[in-house]
């Protein structure tokens, strides 16, 4: 995952590190598809001025853990059963 720069300047002229970040799973057995939206660089911004994230890491990490390594996620992350897990693979 990379992170994301925020939308504000911060006192030198730049910009600084948000919490958002992208992705990218690539091989011939993913499902080609984008998971969650571009929150947009105004409207999107938490109170802290990062990117709110539209697609939670956790359920991606659970996905993965169950479709490709055909193993239980919720006995490796924890608290991770609340959340919806996309298909990831074709």
């Amino acid at each position: 995952m990379r992170s994301s720069r925020r939308g504000a300047e911060n006192a030198s002229g730049g910009t600084d590190h948000g919490s958002a970040g992208v992705g990218f799973l690539i091989g011939s057995k993913v499902k080609g598809q984008q998971l969650g939206q571009h929150p947009g660089v105004t409207g999107g911004l938490d109170p802290s001025g990062n990117l709110k994230p539209s697609a939670d890491f956790r359920a991606v990490y659970a996905a993965l853990l169950e479709q490709w390594f055909g193993t239980d996620a919720n006995a490796i992350l924890p608290e991770v059963a609340a959340f919806a897990r996309p298909a990831l693979l074709k």
